[in-house]
Parts: structure tokens; sequence; C-alpha cells
């Protein structure tokens, strides 16, 4: 058992070692180009002026264009995990640095890419499932100098899966990258990126800084790591699948994540094992997602309320379907209190507890999660604190470990 523990640690090291060398955002400092504009002589002509002026304009448009280009080409790395990866918009000399792991040049990143992507022998032994999810692309504004380029910010999610481990762990991690670039007018495509510098949500930004990023030691973001790459233990059974979701950020602590809009069954109840019993009656045979979720209001007064997703609104439609079988049922006799329900696409803060879900421990979870937005510069919806919103994913009565969540709804 000694010797497999320590293998254990060494794979989980080498691991490390690997995966943290993922290109994400990255930052990189130059020194601003001299402005190129100065004071003409009163000797110059009207004509000459205007001239001189026109083409300093088409440059401009010029830079311009290739910057936005630019960006539609790291939208397209970023959605095809860099296969292929547009070396052209890179200096040779190009660095790249995350939280855990700095590199050099062009080739060295696009290795490291297609090993992480699986792309090659030792990335199809070690890795599985990995991809990035861009979210958006901001700045490239070209400055009053014509020549000086604002740097350009891609905020993302990564997840990727250690196929070498017997459990799989999956790490995720989201953030954002700063690209430096600079105007080249040695390369056909006009511009260079001379650096790009990565920051993660879960390590980098500063405490109570609105959301400032800073770098942090390496010993930090690799206890991030390694603790995403630990077996997770025996789990309670899950009640029912998941309603889907976009992972917009993995925060210290907490998640942000982006729900779709769905259709739900929902009742007031005093107990939860009453609820649950009633709403697996109510919906036997419309296999309903999990997780359920429960309204408590502040005031200990008013109904406390369970819902059930039924249905959420597919890729490319505008809203979720609605069941004719719930409509019929709901209100009706036995089910007269329950009530179908449609709720609108929303953006919630959650934060985990492995407790079972106790007055105490959701109450203390959801103050905890509301601190934690202010330390990270997210603000909550303006009726939020009116009630506590907790969700369960596991059966009632369950064994194993359980997940509870606290969710909170951002503005």
């Amino acid at each position: 058992p000694t010797q497999n523990r320590i293998r254990m640690k060494l794979s989980i090291a080498s691991l490390a070692a690997l995966l943290l060398a993922v290109p994400q955002a990255t930052h990189a400092f130059m020194t601003p180009a001299n402005p190129s504009a100065s004071i003409r002589s009163t000797s110059t002509s009207l004509a000459a002026a205007t001239a001189t002026a026109a083409d300093d304009a088409d440059a401009d448009d010029d830079l311009s264009t290739q910057v936005t280009k630019l960006k539609r080409v790291l939208a397209r790395e970023y959605i095809t995990f860099f296969d292929p990866m547009e070396t052209q918009y890179y200096a040779p000399s190009v660095t790249f640095t995350d939280p855990m792991t700095s590199l050099s040049g062009v080739a060295s990143y696009q290795n490291n890419v297609d090993m992480l992507a699986s792309r090659t022998l030792m990335g199809k032994v070690l890795f599985e499932d990995a991809g990035i999810a861009l979210h958006k692309v901001t700045g490239g504004e070209v400055q009053e100098d014509g020549k000086t380029i604002g740097d350009i910010t891609t905020r993302w999610t990564l997840k990727l899966t250690a196929k070498v481990a017997p459990w799989k762990p999956t790490a995720r991690f989201s953030g954002i990258s700063v690209y430096k670039v600079i105007q080249d007018t040695s390369s056909a495509v006009g511009v260079s990126i001379v650096n790009q510098q990565d920051y993660w949500d879960s390590v980098n930004i500063q405490p109570n800084s609105g959301g400032d990023y800073q770098i942090v030691d390496k010993g930090t973001a690799i206890g991030d790591f390694l603790d995403q790459l630990k077996p997770g233990g025996f789990q309670a059974k899950e009640a029912a699948p998941e309603l889907p979701y976009e992972l917009l950020r993995r925060g210290d602590g907490y998640e942000v994540r982006k729900y779709p809009g769905f259709t739900g069954v929902r009742l007031p109840y005093s107990r939860r094992d009453e609820g649950f019993g009633s709403l697996g009656a109510f919906a036997k045979g419309m296999s309903p997602l999990g997780p359920a979720i429960m309204d408590v209001q502040k005031d200990d007064i008013s109904d406390k309320l369970m819902m059930w997703p039924l249905t959420f609104t597919p890729p490319g439609e505008l809203e979720p379907p609605v069941p004719n079988d719930a409509v019929e049922k709901a209100g009706e006799g036995q089910w007269r209190t329950m009530r179908v329900i449609t709720m609108p696409p929303r953006v919630v803060a959650v934060r985990e507890f492995t407790d079972a879900s106790m007055e105490p421990v959701v109450r203390k979870a959801d103050r905890e999660l509301r601190d934690i937005l202010a330390r990270d510069g997210l603000s909550p919806e303006d009726d939020s604190d009116d009630l506590v919103r907790f969700a369960q994913y596991d059966a009632i009565f369950s064994m194993g470990r359980r997940r509870g969540e606290v969710w909170i709804d951002l503005s």
C-alpha cells in the first residue's frame, strides 16, 4: 500500500508538470512606440499636410483592420483548440506564462497544446476530452499615435481529463489571457503577438480589488491543480440527470454558471422528504432533471418552495418545451398545490457544501458565498438577499459524500 501511495503521488505530480503548462492568457511587457506625429513647420504647405493626414488615416485603418482580423483568428484558435495554430500571428520569440509554467517560442507553445489535445503520442496516453470554451474577446484598440496597440483580452474556460489516473479526474480552469500585440511591418499579417499572460480566476484575483488580477506564487497554483486531481471518494447517488449549464468562472470557493431557460414543476413544502415524494409521484414518467431547487424566505414565515426542472431550452431555440402532461395534471385534485412554471436564462454564483442540507449549514454557506462575491467584485441581484436558494443533487436518504449548493443570482 505504501508503494501504491508513492506511485499515486508521483503520478499526480507528473500530471501537474504537464497539465499546468496549458496556455490560456498572457500578458507581456514592451516599450511603447514613440509617437510618430510631430509638429509641422509653418512652412509646410496645406496640400502636403492634407496628404500626410490622409496617409496616416489610411495607415490607422489598415492597422485597425489587421487587429480585428487577429481577434477573429484568436477566436478561431480557441474554438478549434489550436488546430491549426496560426503561427504567422506570433513573433518567433513570443513568451507564454500562466500561473504554473512559462514557455518561450512558437514551437514550444504549439507542442504543448498538441499534447494536451491528444494530438501527440504522449498526449494520447495522458489526456482526453480537452477543450476551451471562449466567452469573449475584447481590447486591441489602436492608440492615437497610430502605431501602439492596446492589449487584447480573452475570457475562457478550460477543461482536461487526465485519463492516465485510474479515477480519470477532470481539471477545470477559468480566467483571462492578456495578449501584448505590436505592429510588425515585416510580417505579412501586419501585427505580431509578443507575449501572452494567463490569469486563473481560482488563484489570481486580488481580494477586495473589484476583480483585478495579480501574479501569485507558483506553489499556490500547483496546489489548486493538485486538489482537482484527488480521488473523490464514495459519492452519493444522483437523484436525476443534471440540468446542463455553461461554466463561466471557477473561482476560489465558488463557481459562476450560466443556465438555460427551463420549465419545472414547483410546490410548497414543509419537509424535504415529503416534497421529494410528492414531486416524484407527480413527475413519474416525465424524466425530470436535477437538482431539486429550494427557495426559503429569510422571514421564516412564507412558504418554502421546491422545484424540479423538467425540460430546458435546446440550442437554437428561444423557449423550453412545456410538457403537456405536466400542465394537465398541475393544479387539479391531489396535485392542486403543483405549478408548472418557466424560468428565464440566468447567471448564478454557486458554492458547494457536503453536509446534509440542514438550515444552519445552508444559511452559513449562503453568508460565505455573499462574502466571496464581495471579495471578488461580483454583484448579486438586488432582491437576492430576500431568500436563500439551495440545490440538492443526491437522492433523499442516500449514502456517501453529498452534493449540495447554495445559489445566488448575479446582476
